[in-house]
C-alpha cells in the first residue's frame, strides 16, 4: 500500500508546484497591452490581494524592478514569505475578515489614490481575496460581514453565492474597486479559483463589472435563510457596476491547468490518466463516495480503465456542517472515499486545496488507502460518527492520513485523485 500512496502524494505535489505564480505573473507582464502601459511613462503602483498574493507580488517587483512605484500587499497569515523591496506586507484573516483585514485595505487604497489616466494600478489578484481585500460599505461593520460569511459557509453556499452576497456589502468589491482608481487603468493578473473562471465573483470581482443581479442576490438570502438586518438588506438592493472602462484582464492560472499537471505526473508516474472534469461541484461526502464506486469498478472490471491508472478529478466541493467536528472539504472527501474503498489493494485516494489549506485547519487535505477505515477502527473509533459529526480533521490525524504542505503560494481549487495500481 505504502507504494501507491507515495505515488499520490508525488503526483498531487507535482501538479501543485506546475501552477505556482511566479511564471504565470512574468509570463503576463509581457502582455502587449501592459507593455503599452509602461511605454507611455506613467507610474505603475501594485495592489495584490489573496493567499497567493506575496508569490505574485514578488515576481512582479523581480520583473519591473525600478519601474515599480511601490505597493501594497495583502495576504493570509502564514503566507508572507518575507520583506518585498518597495512593498508593503499585511497579513489578515481567512475565510473571515479582521481588523487587519480592513487595515491592509485601506494602507492600498490610500496607496492607488489619486492616480492620473497615465498610470497604472497593477492589480494580483489570487483566491481568499473576499476576506483579504475588504472595505464595508457605509452601514455595514465587520461583524455583519463576518456573520453573513459564516451563515453562507455552514449552510453549504458556493462560492458564487458566497461572493455574490459578500460584493454587495462592500465598497471595494464587485467591480468597486476599479471605480475607485479611475481615471487610472487597472491591469489585472488573476489566479482563478472560481469554477468556469468566472471574473466578476473571483475575490468578488473588484475589478470586473458584476454579472448578478439584486433579484440573484435576494434569492440566495432566501435559499438559505439568511438572518439579515434590514440595513444589510437594504445595501444588497443597491445595484453594482455593470460597466467598467478602465480595466484590463489576463486570467494567469486555474484548475485546468492543475489538472493538466497533474495527468502528466501520474502519465510519469507509470499510470494512465482519465480526467473526468475540472469543474466538480457538490457535496464532498458524495464525490468521495462517487470515486469510490469508481475504484471498486476498475478492480472488479478493468472499467472505465484496468489498472495501472489514475483518474482525476478539479473543481471545489462543498460541505454543509451539520456536527461540532474540524476539518475541511478536502479531508471529508478523503475520508469518505476511505469508506468505499476499505480493503480494495494497491489503491489510494488523495484530495488537496492547491493552496496548502483545507477549511479552518493546518492540513492541505487527505490521503487514504483500502487500510484506512481499518486503522481508524483499530483505534476504537467509528468512521460514520467522525463523518456525521464533521470531524475529518481528528479522525485522518489519527490514523496518520493528514496531507501537510503548508501553504504553497497558489490557489486555484481543489485536486483528486484516484491511483490503482
Amino acid at each position: 500500500m505504502k507504494q501507491v500512496k507515495d505515488d499520490a502524494m508525488k503526483a498531487a505535489l507535482k501538479a501543485i508546484e506546475a501552477v505556482l505564480p511566479e511564471n504565470a505573473v512574468k509570463e503576463a507582464l509581457r502582455d502587449e497591452r501592459f507593455l503599452k502601459r509602461l511605454d507611455g511613462g506613467g507610474r505603475v503602483v501594485l495592489a495584490a490581494i489573496g493567499k497567493a498574493a506575496w508569490r505574485m507580488a514578488k515576481a512582479a517587483a523581480d520583473t519591473l524592478g525600478s519601474r515599480l512605484d511601490g505597493g501594497v500587499v495583502v495576504t493570509k497569515y502564514g503566507h508572507s514569505m518575507g520583506e518585498i523591496q518597495g512593498l508593503e506586507i499585511h497579513e489578515a484573516g481567512h475565510p473571515f475578515p479582521d481588523e487587519n483585514t480592513l487595515a491592509g485595505t485601506a494602507k492600498a487604497l490610500e496607496k492607488v489614490k489619486g492616480l492620473s489616466e497615465k498610470d497604472t494600478v497593477l492589480f494580483l489578484v489570487s483566491g481568499g481575496g473576499s476576506a483579504l481585500f475588504e472595505k464595508p460599505k457605509d452601514g455595514v461593520s465587520l461583524d455583519d460581514l463576518i456573520s453573513v460569511t459564516d451563515q453562507l459557509l455552514a449552510c453549504g453556499a458556493d462560492i458564487v453565492e458566497i461572493n455574490m452576497i459578500r460584493k454587495r456589502l462592500s465598497a471595494v468589491k464587485g467591480g468597486r474597486f476599479a471605480q475607485f482608481v479611475a481615471p487610472s487603468h487597472v491591469f489585472a493578473i488573476v489566479l482563478s479559483d472560481v469554477l468556469g473562471d468566472r471574473l466578476d465573483s473571483i475575490a468578488s470581482g473588484p475589478a470586473h463589472p458584476d454579472s448578478s443581479t439584486v433579484r440573484e442576490a435576494m434569492r440566495i438570502v432566501d435559499k438559505y435563510s439568511l438572518s439579515m438586518r434590514p440595513g444589510l438588506l437594504d445595501a444588497l438592493k443597491e445595484e453594482t457596476p455593470k460597466k467598467l472602462d478602465n480595466v484590463t484582464t489576463v486570467i494567469a492560472g486555474s484548475v485546468t491547468a492543475l489538472c493538466s499537471a497533474a495527468e502528466k505526473a501520474v502519465r510519469e508516474l507509470g499510470y494512465v490518466p482519465l480526467l473526468v472534469t475540472t469543474t466538480l461541484s457538490c457535496e464532498a461526502r458524495d464525490a468521495g463516495a462517487f470515486l469510490a464506486s469508481m475504484a471498486r469498478e476498475i478492480r472488479s472490471s478493468g472499467n472505465p480503465l484496468k489498472p495501472p491508472c489514475a483518474v482525476l478529478l478539479g473543481g471545489e466541493t462543498v460541505v454543509h456542517l451539520k456536527g461540532k467536528g474540524m476539518g475541511g472539504r478536502n479531508q471529508e472527501l478523503a475520508l469518505a472515499a476511505a469508506a468505499g474503498i476499505r480493503g480494495l489493494a494497491d489503491t489510494a485516494v488523495i484530495s488537496v486545496g492547491s493552496d496548502g489549506t483545507d477549511g479552518p485547519t493546518d492540513a492541505a487535505g487527505g490521503l487514504v488507502d483500502g487500510e484506512t477505515v481499518s486503522a481508524i477502527s483499530g483505534l476504537g473509533l467509528d468512521l460514520e460518527k467522525i463523518l456525521a459529526d464533521n470531524d475529518s480533521y481528528h479522525g485522518l490525524d489519527a490514523c496518520g492520513c493528514l496531507v501537510r504542505t503548508g501553504p504553497t503560494g497558489t490557489n486555484v481549487n481543489d485536486l483528486t485523485i484516484l491511483l490503482c495500481r
